[in-house]
This record gives structure tokens, C-alpha cells and sequence, in this order.
């Protein structure tokens, strides 16, 4: 997995994807085992913590998407990038920027997200 720009793709991919069983492959894929996710809503230490975050966000806010909301930027192993949460075509509920922090085998090891816009009540 050399291309940040995929695995970014994929990453993103990975919070769309509801069927419970593609989506734990996908992560078992690109994240490594011991690999780390940090918002100011949730921590989430290993695989089985990601998906169940994943999961409840899915839960949370169904029916709408994430989408890069431009250009991944990186360098070395490391890589940031905006995303935004809503309907799809519509306005977005949600906009977030994370830093992804590579392993030497090219998986996620380690994400930090930061919560740039969030409805009220979150």
C-alpha cells in the first residue's frame, strides 16, 4: 500500500461501507492491528474498537456519506486530509480534518481526527 492517496480512498471507504462483514475486511487490510483512532469524541485502540466506532457513527448518522472534501496532503508517513458527513449531493453536517500516521508496511497506524464543524447536540 504505497499510495496515500489510495489508502486515504480506502480509509474513507471504510466509513461508508455498512455491510458488517466487507467492513471489517477493509480495515483488516489497511489498518494495522495495533493501530489507533483519536477524536474529541472517541478513542478507539485496535481493529475490533475501530469498526464498533465505525459502526456507531453508521448508527448515529444513517443514511448519509463521507467525502474527501479536497486534496490529500503528505509527506513521508504522514498524510492529512478534510472530510465532510451529509446526504449525499446536499450540504454537509459535518466537516473534520485528520492526520494519518503510517506504519513501515504502508497501513494506517494511526489516525487523529479534529471536529471542524458538528451540529448541535453531538
Amino acid at each position: 500500500m504505497s499510495d496515500i492517496n489510495e489508502l486515504v480512498t480506502r480509509y474513507m471507504a471504510t466509513w461508508n461501507e455498512t455491510d458488517p462483514v466487507a467492513r471489517r475486511a477493509a480495515i483488516d487490510e489497511i489498518w494495522a492491528e495495533d493501530g489507533t483512532y483519536t477524536d474529541p469524541i472517541a478513542v478507539a485502540e485496535g481493529r475490533d474498537a475501530i469498526d464498533a466506532t465505525i459502526a456507531a457513527v453508521q448508527g448515529q448518522f444513517p443514511g448519509l456519506v463521507f467525502t474527501l472534501a479536497g486534496a490529500v496532503d503528505a509527506h513521508h508517513d504522514i498524510a492529512r486530509f478534510t472530510w465532510e458527513l451529509g446526504p449525499a449531493g446536499g450540504e454537509s453536517l459535518v466537516v473534520g480534518f485528520d492526520v494519518a500516521v503510517l506504519t513501515a508496511d504502508g497501513r494506517i497506524g494511526k489516525i487523529l481526527g479534529f471536529l471542524d464543524k458538528v451540529p448541535a447536540g453531538v
